[in-house]
């Protein structure tokens, strides 16, 4: 089964620099998934986050954040390398500029050299080309860019790993009495609509982002799973133990 796992800023960033203890555990459940038999394609965040380390410039600027991901980039997939390293693992840079899934050509591209590093045991990690691409810098946090990828990509499934923990019936940073909902077969309008809400220096979505993304899915006959990316125990759970004990899964299956 092919999917798609997305790391958003928060999960990957600590103390204005890269979590290398968070990081290291995601690349222990990708190696875990693929001796599961998994096709594992990671869309990462994290370039900003990478280049303020060695140059912390104002980040409220775009063109500061543009320079910044120039800087992290090669320093983020340098990361990653040695840690997939560890479990004998190959892992390659993708980086994939705001169009191109508008045309049918650039997608067949893509995804000819996605199939190839997949076939080959190479784990693709994709982001957006944020040097030249502006739109995910202004908001977005690679949501969208990874629900493209899981569609046009073939991949049956999106996980997002977050510090959104599961979709509730209503805010739980405000309401004590927020339950989650397991499984979303529908997404209102409302929701779809709502103000977008970043709660972290280096990030750039909220839950409405990740909404949108599922809204995409659903409506393309895929699904999409929301999780903890702090703690990796819910995903572990549903992907290779298949309980679903935590998260939300957004699907339109109604035997769930």
């Amino acid at each position: 089964m092919r999917l798609v796992i997305k790391v958003g800023s928060h999960v990957l960033t600590e103390n204005g620099g890269i979590a290398k203890e968070r990081m290291m555990a995601l690349v222990e459940l990708i190696s875990e998934l693929k001796t599961a038999d998994y096709e594992v394609i990671l869309v990462s965040s994290g370039a900003v986050a990478a280049g303020y380390t060695q140059l912390p410039l104002d980040r409220s600027s775009v063109a500061n954040r543009q320079a910044l991901a120039a800087i992290g980039q090669p320093l983020l997939l340098k990361m990653y390398q040695e840690k997939f390293a560890k479990f004998d693992l190959l892992c390659s840079q993708v980086l994939l500029g705001a169009n191109v899934f508008d045309s049918r050509r650039a997608t067949a591209h893509a995804k000819a050299a996605v199939d190839t590093l997949l076939a080959n045991g190479v784990v693709p990690i994709i982001n957006e080309n944020d040097t030249v691409s502006i739109e995910e810098l202004v908001f977005g946090d690679n949501d969208r860019l990874s629900a493209h990828a899981t569609h046009y990509f073939d991949a049956k499934l999106l996980v997002i790993l977050s510090d959104i923990d599961a979709f509730y019936d209503k805010d739980p940073n405000c309401h004590k009495d927020a339950t989650v909902r397991k499984v979303v077969t529908h997404i209102s309008e409302e929701e779809l609509c709502a103000e977008h809400t970043p709660n972290h220096a280096f990030a750039t979505g909220g839950i409405v982002t990740k909404l949108q993304s599922a809204d995409f899915l659903m409506k393309h006959g895929r699904e999409m799973f929301l999780a903890s990316g702090f703690n990796l125990s819910d995903v572990k759970a549903y992907l290779l133990d298949k309980e679903h004990r935590g998260g939300t899964l957004f699907t339109t299956r109604k035997e769930v």
